[in-house]
């Protein structure tokens, strides 16, 4: 492994920044987390977990750049969802300049397969402003770009289909779609963060698997031990709750993701690529025993 790294992680409360948190340190890497609110219940387990965390805000650049202080890679993302797409790329732009007036010596932001293909999905969109913001800003970055996640699988709009036995998406059943793990995630962010030099400049589209509704209920049948039946939502449906989310599942039947899952096996053995089924296999399946809320 190359030298110990100190790593500032933004979003380290949620699941994708707590991935690489948790990858880091696992790595031996030295890494400190900024928390709007660092006396939350979360923030505190970061900081039981060996975290350094410090008080902060995207949208406050003097506050980045003292949390940037001292530290030599800084792992950047937003949140569409939780902030919206305008405030996530003002977000972005700041906190990358912030970035550069700390003096940081990798920026690591973290955007979403083809954004960079001009998609049309909002949060698709706003995710490759602040990529070509931090392109233009002349400091050494490296882009990682991740697919579906695995866990949407039992993510709360999800979760209580499951216990009915019933896998529900706005896909036809056979449609592939390209996926990853949260796991992969902060490994892939810790080897990009260890590579350093070797990645500077480019642009990583990152997927663990790809596999279809119907292959992935039949996983998890065979997981769970009693079948799960796949049901395909209606765009429609979908569109009256957010047409984000319409227009991005309209994008996965039409096109989808194209991530080099062989490439990125040779190329980043160290990460350890999950396929489905080693994800779905590893998972703690007794949240389904916890009743709906």
């Amino acid at each position: 492994m190359s030298k110990p790294r100190s790593v500032l992680v933004t979003g380290a409360t949620g699941q994708q920044g707590g991935a690489v948190a948790r990858a880091l340190l696992a790595r031996g890497h030295r890494v400190r987390a900024i928390c709007r609110r660092s006396e939350s219940d979360s923030a505190r387990r970061l900081a039981a977990a060996g975290v350094e965390v410090v008080a902060g805000d995207l949208d406050d650049a003097g506050s980045v750049t003292q949390a940037a202080s001292g530290v030599d890679t800084m792992f950047l993302m937003g949140n569409s969802y939780e902030a919206g797409t305008d405030a996530e790329t003002r977000q972005g732009i700041t906190a990358a300049n912030a970035a550069k007036a700390a003096g940081i010596g990798h920026l690591i932001y973290s955007s979403v397969a083809d954004a960079d293909r001009r998609t049309g999905i909002p949060h698709f969109d706003s995710k490759f402003l602040v990529e070509q913001h931090i392109a233009g800003l002349g400091i050494p970055y490296t882009i990682s770009a991740p697919v579906a996640f695995m866990e949407n699988t039992v993510a709360a709009w999800a979760i209580d289909g499951l216990r009915q036995g019933v896998y529900a998406a706005a896909l036809p059943p056979g449609r592939v779609l390209q996926q990853i793990c949260l796991a992969d995630i902060g490994a892939f962010v810790a080897a990009l963060t260890e590579r350093r030099e070797q990645v500077f400049g480019r642009r990583f589209d990152i997927a663990g698997d790809e596999l279809s509704g119907e292959e992935q209920v039949k996983v998890l049948s065979e997981v769970l031990g009693r079948p799960i039946g796949y049901q395909e939502l209606l765009i429609a449906a979908m569109r009256q709750q957010s047409e984000d989310a319409a227009l991005m599942y309209e994008w996965f039947d039409r096109t989808g993701y194209d991530a080099d899952i062989l490439s990125l096996r040779r190329d980043f053995p160290d990460v350890g690529w999950h396929r489905y089924a080693d994800w779905a296999g590893g998972f703690d399946w007794s949240v389904l025993d916890k009743a709906g809320g």
